[in-house]
């Protein structure tokens, strides 16, 4: 997956605007106004049209720089049964530190969301060991848990005092890991 943050700074360092890497890579389904829109969007981080392995290699050639250097692997986890609260003390534990730090600090932490946090984090593993990274080099560059409201199937009561009841409320959390090469 294209990354927006690394994009940036490539063209930032090589002195280029989205209208001199758009010449260079339109082919059949992209003009010039076309690509530099594209361009422009994925920039932003706004993944439409959503960059498609050719037109990452295309931007690695016109940049003159390698496909990993502009990639980012991202891995989630949409509904775990955990609080976004808790969740995140675990992501904050790892955020920003090689992989296969992260995976020794996850084995080794005995809050439940970390066994959750860890399957995730080997999915992105995996999906750059399948692109051809360097699984060596990789980092975590962004950790991310969002609340996804009330567990579906949890709707159950407590008994309260004169014959109220008190909803109790199971919360789920997106987990959204991605990593990067060094």
């Amino acid at each position: 997956m294209l990354s927006s943050k690394k994009l940036n700074e490539v063209c930032k360092e090589r002195k280029m605007s989205s209208s001199d890497i758009a010449s260079r890579i339109t082919h059949g389904g992209f003009d010039v106004k076309a690509a530099v829109k594209a361009i422009n969007n994925w920039r932003k981080g706004l993944y439409k049209p959503k960059p498609t392995a050719d037109d990452v290699e295309r931007l690695a050639d016109a940049l003159s720089v390698e496909v990993a250097e502009i990639s980012e692997w991202r891995a989630s986890y949409k509904y775990a049964p955990s609080s976004p609260t808790k969740a995140r003390l675990v992501t904050a534990l790892i955020s920003g530190r090689s992989t296969q730090d992260a995976l020794d600090v996850l084995k080794f932490e005995h809050k439940r969301a970390a066994r959750m946090i860890e399957k995730v984090l080997q999915t992105a593993i995996a999906a750059a060991d399948e692109s051809a990274a360097d699984v060596d080099n990789l980092y975590i560059s962004e950790s991310r848990v969002d609340g996804a409201g009330r567990r579906i199937g949890t709707k159950t009561w407590i008994a309260k005092d004169r014959g109220r009841a008190h909803p109790i409320k199971k919360q789920a959390c997106h987990i959204h890991i991605a990593v990067s090469e060094e």
